[in-house]
């Protein structure tokens, strides 16, 4: 698995090209070089948080979504071990509900 600084960059890049953002006008947007964004998008450096949160308004997208990696895991423990952890945090209604999708796209 990529290191987190990596994986992080990478859903920033994911996220701008699908709004329609080059590095340069997001950075502009945002206030920060295009250089520092370019690296954080490849994991060179991580980003402060008050450039995450500039980031997220800029995008339209709230801070967790830059760190939902699930839809990039690509072996089935990856998988497996997300599901676990969303059912962790999940209430009975919401594991009711996971567990009648899942039986729908199962069957």
């Amino acid at each position: 698995m990529a290191p987190i600084k990596e994986r992080l960059g990478s859903r920033i890049k994911e996220i701008r090209k699908a709004r329609g953002f080059s590095q340069e006008k997001l950075s502009e947007k945002v206030g920060i070089d295009a250089k520092h964004l370019s690296r954080i998008e490849v994991g060179g450096s991580f980003p402060a948080l008050n450039t995450l949160a500039k980031l997220a308004e800029a995008l339209n997208v709230e801070l967790k979504d830059f760190f939902e990696f699930a839809h990039k895991a690509n072996r089935p423990k990856e998988l497996k071990e997300t599901l676990n952890g969303l059912m962790r945090e999940a209430t009975e209604e919401h594991l009711i509900m996971a567990v009648k999708v899942l039986r729908a796209i199962i069957r």
